[in-house]
């Protein structure tokens, strides 16, 4: 999102999505970067894999700064122990009634906008250089620099002795860039995000939302000197043809400055680290309220949802938010889980996500794309796109068994869990996919969990009909058209279409017959 001075320009953009790139690998490096205890609350790649969470992310993201998108991505992947729903909600109101206020926080936060803002996070979460066992030779070098340049106006033998020293400066000078570089990107960018938060906590609100910030300003303010050589350093290989800048760097050979005070920061940041990262936080939850308010200012349909502790999940007219005029769902759920029939493309599947992913929402933005909802306060697991892993030599079927196996795993443990899966075992034969389909839903849908599974086996619907409640999703054959209306539907699916829409797509009548006949054979067998 690019911003220029005029409020106007900020007020359009307000509720609509980015018209940007998005680099994942930079945006998810706060995310990946973080001790992360192993639980169930954060979301496993796979999970996310499943609900196309990169493409959800480019939409919910309506932040102004890099940082306010790497803590936006980190609280998506993050379902919180708990939430402070009320303080959150007080500012993101404010953010929507008060719009020069919101204007004038949105033009701070994009001055963390730049691609260098993206590094920010190695300052608090990445090892920094040690200190070189012979740094005091440096500073012996720096003050014999000193020495020889002021012995000069009273002996011009001295001269040999500062240029000697002077080489020997400009090795280490240019040995010790590759260290500076390493840091070029980030610490400018430090500076910039302490002037930015020093702005928005003059703002009465946010003192009060986080009153022990001041402590993290002082700290780092100590530190503002020493750090402003990287901001010169950083222009200079923009402009190495003005004379002033190369006027400085001679000065910085001469005295050995740029490794004393690039080593004496490091130093300082290592003790600083908590401070930092605070600021960090305090900026980004900042940019990540606003995100929030311009998400809800375009869409269409929002609500703040219920967030129950027991196994309840209730919507009304709830929809997936990435698929264009998509036909909105009611569902009411009470310690029970769904098993959902239908054919391909009737909806089973973007069912599912919709419910995941408006879970995930609910419980980490506090925001559900539904007229109302109640949700259950518990961890996503899911097992929805699934392909054979070739490069490691796993079936479909294996490497399914293993993702189940997760669930299983964690569905015996104390924690609430949501579990989302889609025709399961369909890498293994009819007979045996039913029993075990069976016997692993049954397991899974005990101790509190809730669970979301499609299947076009109606055997195994029947099966669970005392334990699931049953939905579907159909489709109207009719003058050689196939029409859905993706509405959920109660009950399990009666009418069986495939082999009239062979049929109506040229299939030979030969094959159309043999295939009615077998169906027909099957269905009284089963009887």
């Amino acid at each position: 999102m690019k911003f220029n001075n005029k409020n106007e320009d900020l007020t359009s953009l307000f509720g609509k999505e980015k018209d940007e790139s998005f680099n994942f690998e930079l945006i998810s490096r706060y995310f990946r970067g973080k001790e992360k205890p192993s639980s169930c609350r954060i979301m496993s790649d796979r999970t996310c894999e499943d609900l196309n969470f990169d493409d959800l992310f480019m939409f919910i993201d309506r932040t102004s700064s890099k940082t306010g998108q790497q803590y936006l991505y980190d609280k998506l992947r993050t379902i919180p122990e708990k939430q402070d729903n009320e303080n959150n909600e007080r500012i993101i109101s404010l953010m929507n009634d008060n719009v020069a206020l919101r204007n004038d926080i949105q033009k701070q936060l994009s001055r963390l906008n730049k691609y260098d803002s993206y590094y920010i996070p190695a300052l608090f979460q990445d090892s920094h250089l040690k200190t070189p066992r012979y740094f005091n030779l440096f500073r012996l070098l720096s003050v014999a620099g000193l020495g020889s340049l002021l012995m000069m106006f009273f002996n011009s033998a001295f001269f040999m002795v500062f240029f000697s020293l002077f080489l020997v400066n400009l090795i280490i000078h240019y040995w010790n860039k590759k260290n500076l570089n390493l840091y070029l990107s980030s610490v400018p960018q430090l500076l910039t995000l302490h002037s930015v938060a020093v702005k928005l906590y003059e703002k009465e609100t946010f003192r009060t939302y986080a009153p022990e910030l001041q402590e993290s300003l002082s700290a780092i303010n100590k530190l503002k000197k020493r750090m402003l050589f990287f901001r010169l350093e950083s222009k200079l290989q923009g402009d190495l043809e003005a004379m002033f800048w190369g006027i400085l760097e001679l000065f910085k050979i001469a005295f050995l400055l740029e490794p004393i005070l690039l080593f004496g920061v490091l130093k300082r940041l290592d003790k600083s680290r908590q401070e930092v990262g605070s600021l960090f936080k305090f900026v980004g939850h900042i940019d990540m309220l606003i995100s929030i308010a311009s998400l809800r200012a375009g869409s269409p349909t929002f609500c703040i949802p219920g967030i129950a502790d027991k196994n309840v999940l209730s919507a009304k007219n709830v929809y997936h938010p990435l698929i264009s005029d998509c036909v909105p769902n009611n569902i009411i759920l009470s310690e029970r889980s769904v098993l959902l029939t239908g054919s391909n493309m009737s909806g089973k599947t973007s069912f599912i996500r919709t419910i995941g992913i408006n879970v995930l929402t609910g419980l980490t933005i506090n925001t559900c794309f539904a007229e109302s909802m109640t949700i259950p306060d518990a961890c996503i697991l899911s097992a929805i796109r699934i392909s054979d892993d070739l490069l490691n030599d796993k079936s479909y079927y294996f490497e399914e068994v293993q993702t189940i196996k997760k669930m299983i795993d964690n569905g015996s443990t104390k924690q609430r869990h949501l579990f989302l899966l889609d025709e399961i075992f369909k890498g293994t034969n009819t007979l045996e996919r039913i029993a075990a389909g069976k016997a692993v839903l049954s397991f899974l849908a005990n101790n509190e969990n809730m669970v979301f599974v499609s299947t076009h086996d109606i055997e195994l619907a029947d099966m669970l009909s005392e334990e699931f409640d049953l939905y579907h999703f159909s489709e109207v054959v009719s003058d050689g058209n196939i029409d859905f209306d993706y509405k959920l539907k109660p009950g399990k699916l009666k009418n069986r279409n495939a082999i009239r829409i062979l049929e109506m797509n040229g299939y030979p009548e030969k094959i159309i017959n043999e295939a009615l006949k077998i169906s027909q054979e099957t269905i009284l067998n089963s009887q």
